[in-house]
């Protein structure tokens, strides 16, 4: 098999013949789809208010830290794809997303699919609730039929995960960027998603931080002892 392409190829039009989207691009993708519903009055949006949404820390998965840099990277790349617009007549340069057309689906799918560019695995509950001031489905059946749609395309865009142990619901996630992770070893053959990732991360900071802290507290400890030491250099 050739390589994954996700987006426009040429004069194509449809979401399964697109090149695979990085990360950032990602992100820029669904923070438009989001702002566009959720803050009209300032869409398009300028570059400081996509950094922004990029880089926000509520209703993200995984927590990114995008520049401006890798902001305007991102968008050359997705307006040479016919997936971002750049608006004319302002001053500030503003951006837009062309995803319906460009991808030739339906509002509902946009949405489902900015929701999981920008919160990772998600449940067809969860999307339903996330969803909601994007595009609001009747029932979570209703999420479920769409995104059947978007799995069914070939290729899929979007993949129905394994039932981790312990959960009620199986999540979706997005293939905009490729294959789920690698699966951690021993977890069953549960996909290891970018949140854990990132938590994976976090984790092994956090554990180097508590070594630096422990060596300055000992470290204090011996000077503790050199000035007792030097005071009482009798052990009286």
């Amino acid at each position: 098999m050739g390589t994954r392409r996700w987006g426009v190829a040429s004069s194509v039009y449809d979401v399964t013949s697109v090149r695979q989207l990085t990360l950032i691009e990602a992100r820029v993708l669904g923070v438009l789809v989001e702002k566009q519903a959720t803050v009209p009055d300032t869409y398009p949006l300028s570059l400081n208010a996509l950094v922004a949404g990029c880089n926000q820390k509520t209703a993200r998965d995984p927590v990114m830290t995008v520049s401006d840099a890798e902001a305007l990277q991102a968008i050359d790349t997705l307006r040479a794809d016919s997936l971002v617009v750049e608006s004319s007549g302002s001053r500030v340069s503003r951006y837009e997303h062309n995803l319906p057309r460009a991808w030739s689906l339906p509002g509902a799918s946009v949405a489902l699919l900015a929701v999981l560019m920008l919160r990772g695995p998600q449940t067809a509950a969860e999307l339903r609730s996330n969803c909601e001031r994007l595009h609001r489905f009747a029932d979570v059946s209703s999420v479920e039929g769409f995104l059947d749609e978007l799995q069914a395309k070939s290729p899929p865009v979007v993949r129905k995960l394994p039932r981790a142990p312990g959960e009620r619901e199986a999540r979706w996630v997005h293939l905009l960027c490729g294959e789920p992770a690698a699966t951690a070893a021993g977890d069953g053959g549960v996909p290891l998603t970018d949140s854990l990732q990132v938590a994976a991360a976090e984790l092994a900071a956090i554990r180097a931080e508590q070594a630096r802290l422990l060596a300055q507290v000992e470290e204090l400890r011996a000077t503790v002892a050199r000035l007792a030491a030097l005071q009482n250099p009798k052990g009286d």
